[in-house]
């Protein structure tokens, strides 16, 4: 029988003893969550801001990658992700924008060879921030994993660990009730285990927490009184947060209006099919008319961390550069000179959309919705005109301390919190302590043998450094001189053409004689990507790139360049 199998029949084990177990409950230890997830069953991690989720989920990454096993690391929005050096699951899973997926669309991700390669090396799915994940979200991913692994079971028979908190804001729909991922059709079939974390890591004082708890719990008179009865502090740099993007567009406007000095204006640029296009603009955080001044509040909304910053990243335009890219200092003091990002959709190796702009929109003030994920030291708060239950919840966990918020305003509706949720959550609680009942009453000797018999089931990474990298461009380099193109090489190593094109740039630099003439463009295409470079000032893609326009893809010029540096 294998340890999978065995697995199973102990999971119907595990239920049957929740069901009959009585006596005296237990808050679950974070030690008691990690022996859970050791043990390889799927697990809802759940509990208020600053319980220490994602701390958790760091150790139990920390422990399978010590262990030289691959974990994904996932997050519903891109700022979560990077709590944890992770990819969104939209990313991950080849799901992208699309809010459904045909047998047909499901066949194209099939045939992708760096999706194959990721799935085939994946047992463990880690998604993060599950609460702004809508259900058929997770459905659909559910149906992606299936396929790649070739299996029935609960994503594919991966372990999933989820982790968020429900009383956080639901996703965004344009049309009908959003549903959380618990009214996903596979989410009955998942033996989810709960645990669920009460213990304080992220708030400075009790205060906050004891709020915050007044909320969740209902308790309305006494929350409105700790808010209106607080001594406000003064802070020199608060973020606003407000329910409406009216009034965040009209603060952010008034207050680059009472800068002087010269405005500059970027403009979005796009090529492709015109409906993908406006599909891309109504998910993409970035502004289609972008003006800045040198003293302007932003905030970056996309991650690149080779640059320096991730979506979320806060900072002041301090100036612009010669070639009139604005430069940016972050709250931590470093200096970044921002260039222009491209959001794209690609279907079967094709651009078919794509977006270009400076990843930075004017930050004196953001939705409450798009600070979800945020810690902030301080915060101005108008809940005045909150429309949905749950914002004032969001808003002021945000916050590391209550001494940090001045609150603008506030309405009936803001403290309130979804019913259904406070009774999931209940419900949660129940499971969750009965999870620490059992795992308390668990032989040690016995819970490390099946911990370690679950380690042992997941697959061991191969082995990477000098020689494992040595080995992989010895194999690019003997499809080098059979001719083969990029995308040709691309899929017979099953990686991406960005991986061969970072290969033949190293293989350039240590075999000066490799023959790569046949990929040589085309000399009308490097005379024009060649003035380029030089009106840039350097070798860098995104500034070419945005001089060059739409006319050649970072592709083309990355080729361009591997001819024109040697």
């Amino acid at each position: 029988m294998s340890y999978r199998e065995k697995q199973r029949r102990g999971l119907c084990f595990f239920e049957l003893f929740l069901k009959q177990e009585n006596g005296n409950l237990k808050d679950m230890t974070q030690q008691e969550a990690l022996d859970i997830l050791k043990l390889g069953y799927n697990v809802y991690l759940t509990g208020p801001p600053g319980s220490g989720k994602t701390f958790l989920l760091n150790e139990y990454i920390d422990y399978l990658k010590k262990n030289r096993r691959r974990v994904a690391v996932t997050a519903s929005t891109g700022i979560a992700a990077t709590h944890m050096d992770g990819v969104t699951i939209h990313s991950w899973s080849g799901l992208g924008i699309k809010e459904k997926l045909t047998e047909q669309d499901i066949k194209k991700l099939l045939k992708k060879s760096y999706l194959r390669k990721k799935f085939k090396d994946t047992s463990v799915l880690i998604i993060d921030e599950v609460s702004m994940l809508h259900s058929f979200q997770f459905d659909i991913v559910n149906c992606i994993c299936q396929a790649f692994k070739g299996s029935a079971q609960a994503f594919g028979g991966m372990q999933v660990v989820c982790s968020g908190d429900f009383f956080q804001l639901p996703p965004v729909q344009r049309q009908g009730k959003p549903k959380f991922i618990t009214e996903s059709e596979i989410w009955p079939r998942m033996n989810m285990k709960i645990c669920y974390l009460t213990e304080q890591h992220r708030q400075k004082d009790n205060e906050l927490a004891t709020l915050l708890s007044h909320i969740r719990n209902n308790n309305l008179q006494e929350s409105r009184r700790m808010l209106l009865d607080r001594k406000e502090t003064s802070s020199l740099n608060p973020v606003r947060l407000y329910t409406h993007n009216v009034d965040v567009d009209a603060i952010n406007s008034y207050e680059l209006s009472k800068i002087k000095g010269e405005e500059v204006v970027y403009h979005m640029k796009s090529n492709g099919n015109e409906n993908i296009v406006a599909v891309l603009k109504r998910t993409c955080l970035a502004s289609e008319r972008l003006a800045l001044k040198r003293g302007a509040k932003v905030m970056f909304v996309k991650n690149n961390f080779d640059a320096g910053y991730v979506n979320g990243t806060l900072g002041k335009v301090i100036g612009f550069n010669d070639e009139g890219l604005p430069i940016v200092e972050t709250f931590r003091g470093k200096c970044i000179e921002t260039a222009p990002s491209s959001w794209m959709i690609e279907e079967d190796d094709m651009i078919k959309a794509e977006i270009s702009q400076f990843p930075l929109r004017l930050a004196w003030a953001i939705t409450i919705h798009k600070s979800q994920g945020m810690n902030l030291d301080a915060a101005e708060i108008d809940l005045s005109k909150s429309f949905l239950e749950g914002m004032g919840y969001v808003a002021l966990s945000r916050l590391s301390s209550l001494a940090g918020l001045k609150l603008k305003g506030l309405n009936d509706l803001a403290l309130l919190v979804n019913e259904d949720v406070m009774e999931l959550d209940k419900i949660f609680k129940q499971l969750s302590q009965k999870a620490a009942e059992f795992t308390g009453k668990t032989d040690i000797k016995e819970k490390r043998k099946s911990q370690k018999q679950f380690l042992e089931s997941l697959p061991e990474k191969e082995e990477s450094g000098a020689k494992s990298s040595i080995s992989t461009y010895r194999k690019t380099r003997a499809l080098v001189d059979a001719k083969l193109g990029i995308k040709e090489i691309a899929e017979q190593r099953e990686l991406t053409e960005a991986t061969v094109m970072s290969h033949l740039e190293k293989l350039v630099k240590s075999e000066p004689n490799i023959d790569l003439g046949y990929l040589r463009p085309s000399e009308d295409i490097l005379e024009e990507i060649s003035f380029a470079f030089q009106e840039s000032g350097g070798w860098q893609l995104a500034p070419t790139r945005a001089i060059l326009g739409n006319a050649f893809s970072y592709e083309e010029i990355r080729l361009a360049r591997l001819f024109l540096e040697n």
